[in-house]
């Protein structure tokens, strides 16, 4: 069995984390830490997992002291918190997974820019490894530091991979529109996140500002024979889970919705959680589960393409593809742990 440890255990990445690897047959959960509830029996704070889930949840302190006696450790903490338990995981050569952010941007320069925070563990960040195994499969499964995606860039990427992969669109004139659940934000309470407040309202934020933006040109660069520009635009719905993101981008050279859509079912033939369908894709139809559905279509008046894609991001957006990480790292098969079927209605 795979022992592991949970940092940041009850905010919603960590809850839905908790769950997963409490079902997975090959995974024994050896601790569950959480800075805001120590001593609290996690089934109090989350009743859904009463008679599955009922440890007490253990300090930062007593996290450190265990961290030997596991063989992965995973943390989905606030910018910024994850470095020293990443430090900690390498010095006692055991796997780690951060859902977080601290590793996913390869320049400290970027991290610095768009999340004001300096980046002090540049060998950390050199041993990482971008956790989007659709596109770093075969890195993943050596990898001992594995950079969890955001939830957007996760979204977009893979809605935009085959055409950037494949010259297709202009890199300087991609636009994406993308609309989440309020679990997004996290469960730290703030009036923007309020019932009231979100309730019967879709609002923009982060807007030309939102720091998946260079985590989401980062990937498309290493795609292409050139740096990626674009413009990211994310939105606050009322609902609980699910990212759907629209991208736009600008056909280089004339193309039918029937060619792109054989590209990319071609491109995603072998991969299990990326669902290349007909009908314009739904969060509904993901809700709870790790897929990532993706559909097209081809406004020739503009000779632009519009690529839809939809996840739960709290399963493919972070737990769930950090459960697939941890599979491709312990040599499991991919989707083990995580064959539930979308939840509806």
């Amino acid at each position: 069995m795979i022992k592991a440890g949970i940092i940041g255990s009850t905010g919603y990445s960590g809850e839905e984390l908790t769950g997963l690897l409490y079902k997975h047959p090959n995974v024994e959960i050896d601790f569950l830490c959480s800075h805001s509830y120590v001593g609290e029996n996690f089934s109090s704070l989350y009743g859904n997992l009463r008679r599955f889930v009922d440890e007490k949840c253990v300090s930062d302190e007593e996290a450190f002291k265990r961290i030997s006696d596991i063989d992965i450790l995973f943390t989905a903490l606030p910018s910024g918190k994850a470095l020293e338990f990443g430090k900690s995981a390498m010095e006692n050569k055991i796997k780690f997974i951060d859902i977080g952010s601290d590793f996913r941007l390869k320049s400290k320069e970027l991290y610095r820019e768009w999340y004001n925070l300096e980046h002090n563990y540049l060998d950390l960040l050199e041993k990482s490894v971008y956790g989007l195994p659709e596109l770093n499969r075969s890195k993943i499964k050596e990898a001992e530091l594995i950079a969890n995606p955001g939830c957007y860039p996760t979204a977009s990427t893979l809605a935009l991979a085959p055409l950037i992969k494949n010259n297709m669109i202009d890199t300087k004139n991609i636009i994406i529109d993308a609309k989440s659940g309020v679990s997004g934000a996290g469960r730290k309470a703030s009036i923007g996140n309020l019932f009231v407040e979100c309730n019967d309202s879709i609002k923009a934020y982060g807007v030309a500002s939102h720091r998946h933006t260079p985590e989401i040109e980062q990937n498309l660069s290493e795609l292409s024979s050139e740096d990626v520009k674009l413009t990211f635009t994310p939105h606050l719905v009322p609902m609980s889970r699910g990212i759907l993101s629209v991208c736009y981008g600008k056909l280089l050279a004339e193309a039918t919705q029937e060619n792109l859509m054989n590209l990319y079912k071609d491109f995603y033939k072998n991969e299990y959680f990326v669902r290349v369908i007909d009908e314009l894709p739904e969060t509904r139809w993901v809700k709870g589960s790790n897929f990532c559905d993706i559909s097209l279509r081809v406004d020739s008046r503009t000779n632009r393409v519009i690529v839809i894609s939809a996840i739960d991001n709290l399963v493919k957006g972070a737990a769930g593809q950090a459960v697939q990480n941890m599979n491709l790292m312990f040599g499991l098969k991919e989707d083990t742990g995580l064959e539930a079927t979308p939840i509806f209605p």
